[in-house]
């Protein structure tokens, strides 16, 4: 049967990355998203027959059931790459209850419910999950919420890992660092230098590109990944690793 790669949050630069990479290896690419227009015009910028866009949302569990059974009908879903993703609340002060269930259900209890409408078929291919979460979920960088619900995410991914891999299913996860998307657009203009402020704490001095992950991901989902599984792979341009303006603060060497 045909395979066929998931990618949530497919309208956004990282998913539309993603599935740009992934069609290189799968017979499907569905993008799947709850903007109709932005999807469909990412699911066409691919230039590929192989891509196609499905709208969902995907904390919905009722539509999650139906977008799957409809992807499933064109074959078996050897990939699925829960990337979708969002955050309103800087701070816990600036968060309400309301808020942090949005968070939450969109950053984590959305991709349980994504694993589940295609386990099955992930089972029939001993296919691969992975979790796009971030360098939020492994350390503090603000928004609690959303941070909160990615270390959950990573946990989860370990979950599967071991639970599913009597299946061969593996599942990993990938933790970017800051991305250079349209998600940023509003800091931004609010401040023009936020990359470049940003760069002291990266080791590398790199803004990482939606392509970064992409790679990321589709090295994690590849057969080349067989024996990895259950691991978080930050892509983050060193920043968890550690900064070099703080080992200069308290080391005083001037090789920092």
């Amino acid at each position: 049967m045909d395979s066929i790669a998931v990618v949530t949050g497919g309208a956004g630069d990282i998913g539309r990355a993603i599935a740009t990479k992934l069609a290189e290896t799968h017979n499907h690419v569905v993008l799947v998203d709850i903007d109709e227009a932005r999807v469909t015009v990412a699911a066409d910028t691919l230039g590929t027959e192989k891509a196609r866009a499905m709208i969902c949302d995907i904390t919905d569990n009722k539509q999650v059931q139906e977008m799957a059974q409809k992807i499933m009908s064109l074959g078996v879903v050897c990939t699925l790459v829960n990337n979708a993703g969002a955050t309103w609340a800087g701070s816990l002060h600036e968060l309400s209850p309301e808020i942090w269930k949005r968070e939450v259900t969109l950053n984590l209890e959305a991709s349980f419910l994504c694993f589940h409408a295609f386990e099955e078929s992930l089972k029939r291919a001993r296919g691969s999950v992975v979790n796009v979460a971030s360098v939020n979920g492994l350390s503090v960088f603000g928004n609690p919420a959303y941070s909160s619900a990615k270390a959950g995410l990573i946990h989860l991914t370990r979950s599967i890992a071991v639970e599913y891999g009597k299946f061969g299913i593996r599942a990993n996860a990938v933790a970017p660092g800051t991305v250079r998307t349209r998600a940023w657009e509003h800091r931004v203009e609010a401040n023009p230098q936020v990359f470049e402020e940003a760069m002291r704490w990266y080791p590398l001095k790199h803004v990482i590109e939606p392509d970064d992950i992409a790679n990321a991901v589709a090295f994690l989902s590849s057969k080349q990944a067989a024996a990895i599984t259950g691991v978080c792979l930050s892509v983050d341009s060193g920043l968890t690793a550690g900064q070099t303006c703080i080992a200069r603060g308290f080391s005083q060497s001037e090789y920092y």
